[in-house]
C-alpha cells in the first residue's frame, strides 16, 4: 500500500508516544499522593513501579511477536528506491559521517534538540513550578501536563494533514517554532497571576505548538537525509533532545531554586528564540519528495529532451566564422 499520507502516519505514531506521556502526567499524582509518612509513600511508589514494569513487559512481548523488520512491499516509490540504493557493505559510522556533512540536517538536529529539550525540562519541572505558585495543587499540576500533551497531539495531527496537502516542510516547521516561542512567553508571564484556569489555557496553547513540533522534526529530517536510514536520523534527533533535555532540566531547576520560576522560563525562551533563528537558515531540500516524483515516464521524457537538445545545430556568430 502506498504511503502517500506519510506525514499523517508519522504524526499519528508520535501521537501514541505523546499519549503515553499524557498518561504519565495524569496517573502518578493519583497513585502517589502527597503524604508525610515515608513508608506509606514508598508503598505507593512501589505499586506505581510494578504497574509500569507490567506494562513494559507486555509491550516487549508484543514487539517480539508482532513487529517485523520491514513491510513485504515498499510503502512508497521513494522507499522502494531507498531499498535499491542500500548497500549491504554500508556501515553505521559512514552513514553518520554523511549525515553530519549535511548542513541542513545538522541545523535541524540543533533546533530539534533545543525545542524538545525545552519540552522535557518543562515537563520535568512542571509540578515544582505549579506547586510554587499554587500550593496543594499536585493533581491539577498533572492535569496541566495532560492538557499540554493532549493539545500537542491535536497540533501534531493537524500539522501532519497540512504537510500531506501542502508539502511545505520548512515553512510549517518555522511557523510552529515561532508560535512555540510565543506560547512559552505567554505561559511564562501568566503562571504567577494566581488564576489556575489561565494556566490551563496558556499551557494548552503552548503545548499545541511545542509538542506538535516534535513529529514535524522527524518528518523534516527524513526529507533532508533521504536516502539515508530513517532510524539513524531519528536516533540522532533523539540523542540531541536527550542531551539538551538534561542540560535544560538541571539548569532551569537551579534557576528556579535560586531566582524563581519566571527567570527559569525566560531561560528556556532564550534558547527557543535561538532555535527559531537557526530554523530560518535551514534550506528545504526535500529529497524524498523529489524521489517520489521520479517515474520511468518522467525519466524517459527527460532523456528524449536531452537527446533532442544535443541534435539542435549550434548557432555560430559571423565574427567566429
Amino acid at each position: 500500500r502506498r504511503a502517500d499520507n506519510s506525514s499523517t502516519i508519522c504524526v499519528c505514531r508520535s501521537g501514541c508516544w505523546e499519549l503515553g506521556i499524557a498518561i504519565g502526567f495524569l496517573v502518578p499524582p493519583v497513585l502517589v499522593p502527597n503524604v508525610e509518612d515515608r513508608d506509606q509513600l514508598a508503598y505507593h511508589i512501589s505499586i506505581m513501579f510494578y504497574i509500569i514494569g507490567g506494562v513494559a513487559t507486555l509491550l516487549l512481548i508484543l514487539v517480539i511477536i508482532v513487529f517485523k523488520e520491514k513491510p513485504k512491499y515498499p510503502p512508497s516509490r521513494a522507499q522502494s528506491l531507498s531499498y535499491a540504493l542500500a548497500s549491504p557493505d554500508a556501515s553505521y559510522l559512514s552513514s553518520i559521517s554523511r549525515l553530519f556533512k549535511n548542513l541542513n540536517f545538522v541545523l535541524l538536529v540543533i533546533t530539534y534538540g533545543l525545542n524538545a529539550g525545552a519540552f522535557y525540562a518543562l515537563s520535568t519541572l512542571l509540578n515544582r513550578m505549579v506547586i510554587r505558585h499554587y500550593p496543594g495543587e499536585e493533581v491539577n499540576a498533572g492535569r496541566i501536563g495532560l492538557t499540554i500533551v493532549i493539545a500537542g497531539m491535536l497540533g501534531a495531527v493537524l500539522s501532519g494533514i497540512w504537510l500531506d496537502r501542502s508539502k511545505t516542510y520548512k515553512e510549517t516547521t518555522l511557523v510552529v517554532y515561532i508560535m512555540t516561542l510565543v506560547g512559552m512567553l505567554v505561559y511564562t508571564f501568566t503562571l504567577s497571576l494566581g488564576h489556575l484556569w489561565i494556566v490551563f489555557i496558556t499551557a494548552g496553547t503552548m503545548g499545541f505548538f511545542m509538542t506538535g513540533y516534535l513529529p514535524l522534526g522527524f518528518e523534516f529530517a527524513v526529507e533532508l537525509t533521504y536516502p539515508e536510514s530513517e532510524g539513524i536520523s531519528s536516533g540522532l534527533l533523539n540523542i540531541s533532545a536527550q542531551v539538551f533535555g538534561i542540560i535544560f532540566t538541571i539548569s532551569q531547576g537551579q534557576i528556579i531554586d535560586n531566582y524563581g520560576t519566571k527567570p527559569g522560563n525566560i531561560f528556556l525562551c532564550l534558547f527557543l528564540a535561538l532555535g527559531t533563528a537557526l530554523t530560518a537558515f535551514i534550506k528545504a531540500d526535500l529529497r524524498r519528495q523529489k524521489a517520489n516524483k521520479e517515474t520511468p515516464e518522467n525519466k524517459l521524457q527527460e532523456e528524449e529532451e536531452e537527446s533532442n537538445t544535443s541534435k539542435v545545430p549550434t548557432a555560430v556568430s559571423d565574427d567566429h566564422l
